[in-house]
């Protein structure tokens, strides 16, 4: 089993920034992706980003790519994820989320989910 811990939400007005972490402890030895989802009031779920471990490469949903970064650190098993130029848009709460095999796109195949952290971006 793996615990995800995210940390580092709260408020701020758009143009400003954040940035979330996450901490995965537990059996991480076969986690390989490591993504952050968001939900905002009313609307289901949407895929965020994520990190592969192996090679660090990163993928970013349309909407939040040139403004979002995510780093990790597999050995530490955590992932941060860089918010800037936030948008009252993204207000949501943001969830990290955890991935040994399956479609990184796609929630469904995330096996462990964090408890969500809120993101408040004000105009």
């Amino acid at each position: 089993q793996v615990e995800l811990v995210e940390s580092g939400g709260g408020s701020v007005q758009a143009g400003g920034s954040l940035r979330l972490s996450c901490a995965a402890s537990g059996g991480t030895f076969g986690i390989n992706v490591m993504g952050w989802f968001r939900q905002a009031p009313g609307q289901e779920r949407e895929f965020v980003g994520c990190i592969m471990w192996s090679g660090g490469k990163e993928y970013y949903a349309d909407s939040v790519t040139g403004r979002f970064t995510i780093s990790g650190d597999s050995a530490k098993n955590t992932v941060d994820l860089q918010m800037n130029s936030l948008k009252p848009q993204d207000t949501a709460v943001y969830y990290c989320a955890a991935l040994e095999y399956g479609n990184l796109w796609d929630q469904a195949d995330y096996e462990f989910w964090g408890q969500g952290t809120q993101v408040t971006v004000s105009s």
